[in-house]
């Protein structure tokens, strides 16, 4: 398992009702509520940023399969709008994506045919027509009097396992270094100490820490 983006997409909020402030790989920005739902429509709600995402994604899509096949098509836009439907008790969310091309001379049928199917393949549409699972983590922030020691030539890694709630990231993404089936389950000759430090980041809980040898404090 590999995350896509090395750092995580992150986002927090105050009291302000209900602005979010998101922060991304290059900047931040605003999401919000619109005002009949209590907030003050300052920047795109959940919703408008998931039907953004799948625009974007569609838009990018077909301007590169465009690009590589050469041709002339100046523009593509692309509107789309979701509404729910609820039957025996199940809620089914359906999503209409319209795709137009604006220019002076339109693509002929075959070209449209196929930039359809291409656009149901761009990568978030197929995330949102696939399986999803959304995994949740609370961090623990109390003290935690049981911790577990493992030491390399650099680093000593600390586990606390009480916060531990084992999510998988760590022995599906590093597993030479953490096995819950050997004893002692954490490897500190698995892998190198920039690794492990990278990995031992990940952790959701708080339950996997590390901190610099004395030793080598005394050389940096």
């Amino acid at each position: 398992m590999h995350y896509k983006f090395e750092k995580p997409v992150s986002g927090t909020i105050g009291t302000e009702k209900y602005q979010c402030s998101i922060e991304w790989r290059n900047g931040k920005f605003i999401a919000d509520e619109p005002e009949h739902t209590g907030g003050k429509d300052t920047g795109p709600d959940p919703s408008t940023l998931l039907l953004s995402s799948l625009i974007s994604c569609t838009l990018i899509t077909l301007r590169m399969y465009i690009d590589r096949k050469g041709w002339d098509i100046p523009e593509i836009k692309i509107s789309a709008n979701l509404f729910h439907t609820i039957q025996d008790d199940k809620t089914t969310t359906v999503i209409d994506r319209d795709i137009s091309f604006p220019g002076p001379l339109p693509p002929d049928p075959e070209k449209k045919e196929r930039l359809l199917e291409i656009a149901q393949h761009c990568p978030i549409s197929k995330i949102l027509e696939g399986g999803i699972k959304v995994r949740s983590f609370v961090y623990h922030e109390e003290a935690v009097e049981k911790e577990m020691k493992y030491p390399n030539n650099d680093i000593t890694v600390i586990w606390k396992p009480e916060v531990c709630k084992h999510s998988g990231r760590c022995v599906t993404q590093l597993p030479r270094v953490f096995d819950l089936k050997s004893r002692p389950w954490i490897n500190m000759s698995g892998a190198d100490t920039a690794a492990i430090i990278d990995q031992v980041n990940k952790c959701p809980t708080g339950a996997l820490s590390y901190v610099r040898n004395e030793k080598d404090q005394q050389t940096t």
